[in-house]
């Protein structure tokens, strides 16, 4: 037992001189999202994705060393605290794990959050109770031939559709509202859930006459939505805290936030870098690049629904661009590579159902 333990806190552990990118990497991996942070095998303190995203946020390099983002201020507990004051302060702070030190600042112990409660214990329970719209009216083109027979939404994971996995998300966040964009197969996305007549979600219909766009639709929402909402497409899984999102939204005020995903593109040669008269600057073995990516999930203020054409197609990104084009809000809330998924690609659509 104790050598699972050991393992277990061997796998979130990183040097300060890591960087950003190395600390995603390694969240990704071992499907945390609190590291233990040690200089020359001494603990110095704990990263959380949180912070990570902060200093996104605050465009720092991904190549920064953890050293120059680790907090100040944080909640940890010393060797004499008893069993339920530990258990106390995690639950309080609904923290991954807590570290135990010495009066030297030593690293003794480490109590994981499964460790500690039963699984039905939902570590992030906070509550949002806000209306959630999903597009679920194109054709899943990337899917065929299974979508020739299925609408994209209804496709399996498990025992539940992709739909079901998205809403369940959100209801573990309170929000249980909602609006589903439909079109192609809509009778058949409707029967299903007529069917599975599941008290868990409380749905409501937006039924295209013909193919809108990722926010065309939307303008059927005017008068219905009148708070801050979630978009999020129907082949996408995020698996994030969604009220830090929500709270980024709000502390910022955007009028339109968007989820970006960091993708990781290994480039398999060297690359130069020249100046005048060809002399070269610099030779980069491998390299490897970082983008954002668009999600598919947002956040949007209601008042942005009176901002949609009617019955024309539209996409949330011509929205954003006419947002952009009149200097107004929109953020970006990153998020790692590890926690989108993209269940529209037959390749991470047959790795999630393998796993």
């Amino acid at each position: 037992m104790m050598e699972d333990k050991n393992q277990k806190i061997k796998s979130i552990s990183i040097s300060s001189n890591a960087t950003i990118l190395d600390a995603l990497k390694m969240m990704d991996a071992t499907y945390k999202r609190l590291l233990l942070v040690f200089e020359n095998e001494k603990f110095i303190n704990v990263l959380s994705v949180g912070d990570i995203q902060r200093s996104i946020i605050r465009n720092l390099s991904l190549n920064t060393p953890l050293n120059n983002i680790l907090r100040k201020e944080t909640r940890l507990s010393k060797v004499g605290d008893s069993f339920p004051e530990i258990k106390k302060k995690m639950l309080k702070y609904r923290t991954e794990c807590m570290p135990v030190l010495d009066g030297h600042n030593n690293l003794i112990d480490v109590f994981f959050w499964e460790d500690v409660f039963p699984p039905e214990e939902i570590r992030n329970n906070k509550k949002l109770d806000l209306p959630v719209v999903i597009m679920a009216g194109g054709k899943g083109t990337r899917l065929k031939p299974i979508t020739n027979i299925l609408p994209k939404a209804l496709i399996p994971i498990g025992e539940k559709t992709i739909l079901e996995d998205i809403m369940k998300r959100f209801t573990q966040i309170g929000s249980n509202s909602f609006f589903l964009s439909v079109n192609f197969k809509a009778e058949m996305i409707k029967h299903y859930f007529d069917t599975l007549n599941s008290k868990e979600y409380n749905i409501s219909y937006i039924k295209e006459d013909k193919p809108l766009g990722t926010a065309g639709s939307l303008y059927l929402l005017n008068n219905k939505i009148n708070q801050t909402f979630f978009v999020t497409n129907c082949d996408i899984i995020i698996e994030e805290d969604y009220s830090e999102i929500y709270n980024y939204h709000k502390i910022n005020q955007n009028e339109l936030t968007i989820v970006a995903a960091l993708k990781h593109y290994p480039i398999p040669y060297g690359t130069i870098q020249s100046g005048d008269n060809g002399l070269l600057e610099s030779l980069t073995e491998k390299p490897e690049l970082t983008f954002k990516i668009n999600s598919g999930m947002y956040i949007l203020e209601p008042h942005l629904l009176n901002e949609i054409p009617q019955n024309e197609f539209y996409h949330i990104t011509h929205l954003i661009e006419k947002l952009l084009k009149e200097n107004r809000k929109v953020g970006v809330f990153p998020v790692s590579e590890g926690s989108w998924k993209d269940i529209g690609e037959w390749q991470e659509y047959l790795s999630l159902i393998k796993a």
